[in-house]
């Protein structure tokens, strides 16, 4: 099945921000690599309060990076090569955090820094967050900067939030993103 998929062979860098639904991201990694994808992944220090970075070395049987200070091999600059060497970005989830970062060129961890230096390769975020911060007008401010820009935005979905109330907020099914990023690549 792994060659049948668009992104197979394709090289994609993983983002990773703080917010509950790291879960799926793990998930959405998995689906990657099992579609044959060679995924970077790049979580943000919020990111590995909920998951560890060894989750998605598991699923991806490549090193995660968390700092802009570690992994540096060969005197790279690694936001710098990570960059260079994806094709496309996703950023999963993507709080009001990253998105502000983004949409304002705000570069203060790895993941910031890399996805700025990913403006011009192909950038799909999946935003995750309470209805009240997704309706916030900077928040949306912030999405339309950022659609503007390129980057191609799939969901929030309604649902359960995970404060307990329902709404929109939650983050798309990893499936779902997978057939984005496939289209996308197709293109």
């Amino acid at each position: 099945m792994a060659n049948e998929s668009a992104i197979n062979g394709v090289k994609i860098l993983l983002g990773v921000s703080g917010g509950v639904a790291v879960y799926k991201a793990v998930d959405l990694a998995s689906k990657l690599t099992s579609a044959g994808a060679i995924v970077d992944t790049v979580m943000t220090e919020n990111a590995c309060r909920f998951v560890l970075p060894k989750s998605f070395e598991a699923v991806t049987g490549r090193p995660v990076f968390t700092s802009m200070w570690e992994n540096v091999q060969d005197f790279e600059i690694g936001h710098i090569s990570l960059a260079d060497s994806c094709e496309i970005a996703v950023v999963v989830p993507a709080t009001a955090n990253i998105i502000g970062k983004m949409a304002n060129g705000i570069c203060d961890d790895l993941l910031s820094t890399t996805l700025c230096a990913c403006w011009q390769k192909k950038i799909l975020a999946a935003p995750a967050m309470n209805e009240k911060m997704w309706t916030n007008p900077a928040v949306q401010r912030n999405v339309e900067t950022l659609k503007n820009a390129g980057v191609q935005i799939i969901g929030p979905e309604a649902g359960r939030l995970a404060c307990g109330t329902t709404g929109v907020g939650r983050m798309s099914e990893p499936l779902d993103i997978l057939k984005r990023l496939e289209q996308m690549t197709a293109k």
